[in-house]
């Protein structure tokens, strides 16, 4: 049966056999597969199942979804080739593909973090170590900002106008 194994250090031992048509993957608990790892986002992507082929649909994800490096929103995933899911990269093993996914019942625990570590940035490593994670940009908060100028400058206008007005009177 096919499945994902979690090949990051310290989720190492974490698989997933693949036997559901669609399976979500993400930080949230409401999630087919929870992976608890800041990098990975509340709903990072969708696997759909279908035959022998798996394909992996991006959900908006803030730090994207790549397949051997290569970012994808949309693609199908070959059994050998390596997903990565913000820093967490899983490899898709071979075996025949059944509907459903079902969860190993292994606890995986992150090392939580010193007092001391707090604020300091750990040097990346490996494969990533080049690449930068983007802030997810913020449109609402644009809008809100551009609306607001807006109303200020028709504050302004008005005031002014009333202001004028007042001097002729």
């Amino acid at each position: 049966m096919a499945k994902l194994v979690v090949l990051t250090e310290g989720f190492t031992g974490l698989s997933y056999e693949l036997s559901a048509e669609r399976v979500t993957i993400g930080r949230a608990e409401d999630n087919s597969f929870q992976i608890a790892e800041p990098s990975v986002s509340s709903h990072h992507c969708e696997l759909v199942v279908s035959g022998d082929e798996v394909k992996v649909k991006d959900l908006n994800s803030t730090n994207g979804t790549f397949i051997n490096d290569e970012q994808i929103t949309e693609a199908v995933l070959k059994p050998g080739q390596i997903l990565r899911l913000g820093r967490i990269e899983l490899r898709l093993e071979d075996g025949p593909v059944v509907p459903g996914l079902k969860r190993q019942t292994e606890k995986i625990t992150t090392r939580g973090v010193r007092l001391d570590e707090l604020g300091q940035a750990r040097p990346a490593t490996g494969p990533m170590q080049a690449k930068g994670f983007a802030k997810k940009e913020d449109k609402a908060a644009r809008y809100f900002r551009i609306g607001a100028i807006v109303v200020l400058i028709v504050i302004a206008v008005v005031l002014v106008y009333v202001f004028v007005t007042i001097g002729r009177s």
